[in-house]
């Protein structure tokens, strides 16, 4: 029986003690956060904090959205080294890879042979023959080594950890947090490497939220301690706190930001779950470029817009008393004011304007609609950096 039953969840506590943890990995700010009360997930056999004692879910969405607010995550960098790398990767995803220059991202989405999706993540090109990963939740790592077999890659683990800076004023921290300034260029989805407090970092214009931001990437020889510290000091100015997932949460739902292995699945095409633009129909061959030729092209996946309750997790979705789909996610918008989430159909016959009821976490069923995703900022103008928009707390 899974949780996330509207009631109780499980998440990991710290307690005195050693063994039947091995697997499980803390990022190497752990100790940073122990003081906050960190409530942790499992993400990629990582710790992942999801709530803090120290202030409530919805005080850390508005900081995110005012302020500035840092998540360190649970997505795990793998590395492809050699002159087989493009190759390999371009193999694995259903974008076009070739055209992911040095000191860019790319959105790589990997499907199985038959279409169905199985991990989403960020490719980082640092060097012509050298790239990281930065996967979702999913066994990538052996899929990876099973198809790149007899190609001039090797593919292992730095042990880099990626925290994320977003909000409003996080471009301001990083000018204040570079010892040389803003890198330029630093445009949507670039990499750049700056030194922090004589330490040199790699950092992304990227982020989970579709808020203004950048993440950055602790590596083993660092010193994680006085890197926190220096980004404290440049931060504080300008309102930034450690928050949880729980917070970001909310936003990545209003943006349309979909979850490796809840939101997609196995079960599910790029195009049922509304990643079409992400399928390079015209590159070469990818693993499920055939069967995603004859896929449908209609999508599964929608927002749910509900006035009077917060549509729960594994909810059924409903018209005329009859099960339609199901619920992905869900949360309460404290700037939109009511309830948000996204739906699984079934089938693509309803769409965008649906009335539907929806199963809530208080129980009950209620009213709503389907809507196109995301929430608001269709055009991702806030990321990008071409909208201002900090909302007054309600």
């Amino acid at each position: 029986m899974r949780s996330s039953d509207g009631k109780t969840r499980d998440l990991v506590t710290s307690m005195p003690g050693a063994g039947w943890d091995y697997a499980l990995n803390r990022h190497p700010y752990h100790e940073i956060e122990r003081p906050k009360g960190p409530h942790y997930c499992v993400y990629n056999r990582r710790h992942m904090a999801c709530c803090f004692d120290d202030h409530s879910t919805e005080d850390g969405y508005w900081l995110l959205r005012q302020k500035a607010a840092v998540l360190h995550t649970g997505e795990y960098p793998l590395q492809f080294e050699g002159p087989d790398a493009e190759r390999l990767l371009d193999k694995l995803f259903t974008k076009d890879m070739t055209r992911v220059k040095v000191g860019r991202c790319g959105y790589g989405l990997a499907c199985y042979e038959d279409g169905g999706l199985l991990v989403d993540g960020i490719v980082l090109r640092l060097e012509q023959d050298k790239f990281w990963y930065a996967q979702a939740d999913g066994d990538f790592y052996s899929w990876a080594r099973a198809h790149g077999a007899g190609m001039d890659v090797e593919i292992s683990d730095p042990d880099v950890f990626v925290s994320q800076v977003q909000g409003p004023n996080a471009l301001k921290i990083l000018e204040a947090a570079s010892d040389d300034g803003m890198p330029e260029p630093f445009g949507y989805f670039a990499v750049a490497r700056v030194s922090f407090g004589g330490q040199e970092v790699v950092i992304t214009r990227t982020g989970y939220t579709n808020e203004l931001g950048w993440e950055y990437y602790t590596e083993p020889h660092h010193d994680a301690e006085a890197l926190w510290a220096h980004l404290e000091t440049a931060g504080k100015p300008h309102g930034m706190e450690i928050f949880g997932l729980d917070a970001m949460n909310i936003r990545r739902i209003e943006a349309g930001i979909l979850n490796a292995g809840s939101d997609f699945n196995t079960s599910t095409t790029p195009y049922d779950a509304g990643l079409g633009r992400f399928v390079d129909e015209d590159k070469g061959d990818f693993i499920g470029k055939s069967a995603l030729k004859s896929a449908s092209r209609e999508p599964r996946q929608h927002g749910i817009s509900c006035q009077n309750g917060e549509p729960l997790i594994s909810g059924a979705i409903e018209v005329a008393g009859k099960r339609i789909g199901t619920v992905t996610a869900g949360a309460i918008s404290p700037y939109l004011g009511h309830g948000i989430g996204y739906a699984l159909l079934d089938d693509p016959q309803h769409g965008p304007g649906a009335k539907v009821t929806v199963g809530c976490k208080d129980g009950s069923m209620q009213e709503a609609e389907l809507v196109e995703l995301p929430f608001y900022d269709k055009l991702a103008e806030i990321p990008r950096g071409k909208l201002v928009d900090i909302p007054k707390r309600r």
